[in-house]
């Protein structure tokens, strides 16, 4: 019986002290993967409503080719 109530109060002083720690804050990072293929159309969706330049959308073509 002296070994449960030695147990019990070892769980208690346990809990007791795991409350007075810090928790970490969590820290989460997004991953966007997008094709070759998806940006490219989208920049040519881009291009067709004008929201570039027919300048820009060959610099950013070249660029997604490049690294694609």
């Amino acid at each position: 019986m002296k070994q449960a109530g030695i147990f019990g109060l070892l769980i208690v002083a346990l809990a007791a002290t795991s409350a007075c720690v810090p928790r970490r804050a969590k820290q989460t990072t997004n991953v966007s993967t997008v094709s070759t293929g998806q940006q490219l159309t989208d920049l040519k969706a881009a291009l067709d409503s004008g929201a570039i330049s027919q300048a820009e959308f060959d610099k950013k073509q070249k660029e997604i080719l490049k690294n694609g």
